[in-house]
Formats: structure tokens, C-alpha cells, sequence
């Protein structure tokens, strides 16, 4: 198998000529295959090298607005070449690799490695700090694939945990004959439900109706439970939390919906059924929308 760090290296260096270039119909493929012949000869046929920029490319905007989200006193155009393509590898890797072959800590500390390597005095601690936050914000999945070669943690009693309660809700609305579902989109490219925080004893169904209306701007009536999930969350701060989350198909009246200004969050539409399943979402919702669909079948049967 050939060496990632040094693979890495090179999809760093093929990225930055593409970078710099941008718009002069450069072909990345052959710039990586240059760069391979000349700075890791035998490994011309890394396959890796090859995927990783094409899934760079591929999703290099959807990558540039996470990077603009997570480190909004960095516009893009101020980031230098070197750090915003290690940003672009790091972050790819984290949030659309395999995880069975790249762990998310393995990427991020990889990330930093380049940071140090080729970057300048900051760069390490700017990458860290931009991937860290990215991770405590998606949950840090996969926390627990740790390398054979280093000790395992022990598990996270979640008992002990202090917990979060939260509340969420798949809204529909009728518009004529057609179903409409009010969907936001987070800053890692995924469309979600509509959820924010319970306070103290407040009921959930009513704290889930005050959310709803704060985050999209709308008035829900809250139909009947769909489900629960629950994750544990890091803080830099705080520390861990386990966020229980309890959701709910709820109806409204189709208007506009109005998106509270949010870090997490930076898009809110209404989206027919059928186009759903093109959208991309995370992979607990998805059964929540299922059974939301068939609830709402059966009641119009």
C-alpha cells in the first residue's frame, strides 16, 4: 500500500497548482500524475491520490462553504493556498471518506501534519481549530474506530453524562393537492428537521412548537411522536453531553419559511416527496421521514 502521508503531499501540491491556476482549463489529472512521477516515483498508479482529488473536486464547494461557516473571521480569499487545500483534503476526508479506512481523528491529525509540513508558522493550530470545531459539530462520529496501535479508551459511561434534551419535528403542509415538508440545511451539505433545546421543566411538545417557530418562523400543530435518537456531544468547554432528542410530525400552514440567523444552519425550503430521496440527509432521519410519509398516507386513505 502506498504511503498517505506522502499521497496526501501530493494531492496537496496537485491541488494548489489547480488552485492557483483556477480557470485556465488545467488538467488536474495529468498534474497529479506529473507530480507522482517526479516526487514519488513507483506510486504512479496510486489509486488513492487519483479518488481523493476527484472527490475533492466534486465537492470542493460544498467544502469551501463549511470552511466559510466554521471559520467565518477567514473569508476565503484570506486563507492562503497551502491552508485552504489542506482544509479541503482534511475536510473531505472527515465528513465523505470511509471511515473504516480513514477514522475522522486520523484525517484531522493527518490535516495537521500537512499544516506543519508545508504551512506557515499558524497554519497547524488554524487547521486544528477549524477541523476540530467541525467535528464537536457533527457529534464526532466515529469515535469509537480507534487504531489497533494505540490503547483503547474506555467507553463513555453515558449514565454520568449531564443531558440535553431537545425537540424536533418533520412539518408538512397541503397545497392543494400536494404534500410539502419543511427541511433545513446544515453547513455540512446536509437537509435535516427543524429541532433546537428544551429549557429546564418545560413540556417537549411545547418547547418543540416554540423552537420550531424561533428557527423557521412558522406555527406548528404537533400531530404524534415519530421517535427519539440520542448522541453524545463535545464541547471544547463544557465537555461531553448526551443530547436526547425527541421528534415529532407535526402540520402547518404553507408560507414562507423564515431561517433564524444561525452558525449551524444556513438554508430552510419546503421540498415535495418525491424530491426527497435526491436530497442528501443524514441516515437516522431518513426513517423518521418514512414513517412521517406513511403516517400521513394512511390518514388520507
Amino acid at each position: 500500500m502506498a504511503n498517505r502521508h506522502l499521497s496526501r503531499s501530493i494531492v496537496l501540491q496537485t491541488l494548489f497548482e489547480w488552485d492557483f491556476n483556477i480557470g485556465k482549463n488545467i488538467n488536474i489529472k495529468e498534474a497529479a500524475l506529473r507530480n507522482l512521477k517526479e516526487f514519488a516515483p513507483g506510486l504512479e498508479d496510486d489509486i488513492f491520490v487519483f479518488s481523493l482529488i476527484e472527490q475533492i473536486i466534486k465537492k470542493h464547494k460544498v467544502i469551501d462553504e463549511i470552511i466559510e461557516k466554521a471559520a467565518p473571521d477567514w473569508p476565503l480569499d484570506k486563507i492562503s493556498y497551502i491552508d485552504k487545500n489542506i482544509l479541503r483534503i482534511g475536510l473531505t476526508e472527515l465528513l465523505f471518506g470511509d471511515r473504516t479506512q480513514v477514522p475522522p481523528k486520523v484525517a484531522i491529525n493527518e490535516a495537521i501534519e500537512l499544516a506543519k509540513t508545508y504551512g506557515g508558522e499558524n497554519s497547524s493550530k488554524f487547521i486544528n481549530g477549524v477541523l476540530g470545531a467541525v467535528y464537536k459539530e457533527i457529534g464526532e462520529p466515529g469515535k469509537e474506530e480507534k487504531s489497533k496501535k494505540k490503547k483503547v479508551e474506555e467507553p463513555v459511561d453515558i449514565t454520568k453524562l449531564p443531558v440535553e434534551k431537545l425537540g424536533g419535528a418533520l412539518v408538512y403542509a397541503r397545497r392543494g393537492n400536494d404534500i410539502f415538508f419543511a427541511l433545513v440545511h446544515d453547513v455540512f451539505g446536509y437537509w435535516t428537521l427543524s429541532k433546537g433545546s428544551i429549557k429546564g421543566d418545560e413540556d417537549v411538545k411545547e418547547g418543540t412548537m416554540r423552537e420550531i417557530k424561533e428557527e423557521i418562523g412558522i406555527d406548528i400543530v404537533i400531530k404524534e411522536k415519530l421517535g427519539e435518537n440520542q448522541y453524545v456531544a463535545s464541547h471544547p468547554e463544557k465537555g461531553k453531553t448526551l443530547k436526547k432528542v425527541t421528534y415529532f410530525l407535526a402540520e402547518s400552514e404553507y408560507k414562507e419559511l423564515q431561517l433564524e440567523v444561525s452558525g449551524g444552519l444556513d438554508g430552510a425550503r419546503w421540498f415535495q416527496f418525491s424530491e426527497i430521496p435526491e436530497l442528501r440527509i443524514y441516515n437516522d432521519i431518513v426513517p423518521l421521514i418514512t414513517k412521517a410519509i406513511e403516517i400521513i398516507s394512511k390518514n388520507n386513505n
